[in-house]
């Protein structure tokens, strides 16, 4: 079984919680390795926002690389990747990606994945949103990123918080065509007929 290679990005945006629980899942699907990479917002909002431990969080991921770490060998197209997901994304991220603004290793690998033509996810979060995020969003949709805000569903009737992240997760795995356990999630079944 080819493994598919995963760069699962987290900057400095509320929602620690699907990046976690995305490489949780991924720890469960051989066919995944992932390669973390963390901002040092990403680190504070961490530390902000959740019980897990930076070293904890890191040994969820088959490799973490250097948020400085420019000449990387993943800043590099010839290195062979199945995508990208920035989550959460920050809108610093997001501007820093729509500009081609490549500052550091997560901005550099998601410009790389959009020259490559690979998939890359952003799961933006900021509301409201004004003219200027909505434009930057508009661009990189343009680029052919996939932009996909964070968004709670409730027609899977969610009972806990572990429901409603289990079912954006699903959906990120989704967009990157991998498939997720069965357990995590149920897809749309339709209108129940009463």
């Amino acid at each position: 079984m080819e493994q598919k290679h995963l760069v699962i990005a987290i900057t400095g945006a509320t929602g620690i919680i699907y990046a976690q629980r995305l490489l949780e899942v991924c720890q469960r699907l051989p066919q995944v390795y992932t390669h973390l990479i963390i901002s040092p917002a990403g680190q504070l909002t961490l530390k902000s926002e959740s019980n897990i431990s930076l070293s904890a969080l890191k040994a969820l991921a088959d490799q973490v690389h250097n948020y400085q770490d420019i000449g990387n060998a993943l800043s590099s197209g010839s290195v062979k990747t199945h995508g990208m997901v920035v989550v959460p994304c920050s809108i610093k991220t997001l501007s820093s990606i729509a500009n081609c603004f490549d500052g550091d290793l997560i901005t550099r690998c998601a410009d790389v994945h959009l020259k490559e033509r690979r998939r890359l996810v952003l799961c933006v979060r900021e509301t409201p949103l004004h003219l200027g995020h909505l434009r930057l969003m508009t661009q990189v949709a343009e680029y052919g990123g996939q932009i996909m805000p964070l968004v709670p569903a409730f027609y899977h009737n969610p009972q806990t918080i572990d429901d409603l992240v289990n079912q954006s997760v699903a959906r990120i795995c989704d967009q990157l065509d991998i498939a997720y356990p069965a357990d995590i999630f149920t897809p749309w079944q339709g209108l129940k007929k009463s």
